[in-house]
């Protein structure tokens, strides 16, 4: 039986989905030290970890069993169109003929996304609740890249911090607060950046 070819392939390396995932593991053994190093300042972990431009990142980003992994997974989530109008459904359609070009721009570094769509939500006490929706080939992107690079940055994360990270949820934070009263500590401190992401500096 012929299936149709992904156009997810990668054009200049054939490394196996297998092959790429130990490549990837093997970076984030070396603590992602690389050819041309740019220290980044997390300090909430096991200290800073050092990172920069890295071919084999980069390959195992654009892989084809990552890439699909990533397609499934905004396919999955839906959500509306970006700033291009382009549906979730639409997108596969279109990587037929635009993802070589994207794919060059990826490797060479001049691939630039489009602007996120405002969109405004009302919040039930009054107000409104400012979202972006990045365009569908961005979400794809961003996913792939958010799949490579996220094993490697959770490893630096603080084991107390339980917000939006993968196997993690409030209910562990619950416990853990529990726990500290229990020990007899009685102080909480709460810190609330009022839309810290909207503001440009």
């Amino acid at each position: 039986m012929n299936r149709e070819p992904s156009p997810l392939m990668i054009a200049n390396r054939a490394e196996t989905p297998s092959e790429m995932e130990g490549l990837t593991r093997e970076r984030c053994r070396q603590n992602l030290t690389v050819k041309r190093p740019e220290v980044l300042p997390i300090t909430a972990g096991t200290g800073p970890l050092t990172v920069g431009a890295d071919d084999d990142l980069m390959l195992a980003i654009l892989s084809r069993d990552n890439l699909l992994r990533a397609y499934n997974r905004v396919h999955r989530n839906k959500g509306a169109p970006g700033v291009d109008g382009m549906t979730v459904q639409a997108l596969w359609g279109w990587l037929k003929s635009g993802w070589a070009d994207v794919r060059q721009q990826l490797l060479e570094g001049s691939y630039q996304p489009q602007p996120v769509r405002k969109v405004e939500i009302p919040k039930p006490d009054g107000g409104v609740r400012v979202l972006g929706i990045p365009c569908v080939l961005d979400r794809l992107i961003q996913q792939a890249v958010q799949q490579v690079l996220s094993p490697c940055f959770e490893a630096t994360f603080s084991d107390h911090s339980y917000g939006f990270r993968p196997g993690r949820q409030a209910a562990q934070a619950v416990r853990q607060a529990r726990h500290y009263m229990e020990e007899g500590r009685r102080w909480v401190v709460d810190i609330d950046l009022e839309a810290f992401f909207d503001r440009d500096h």
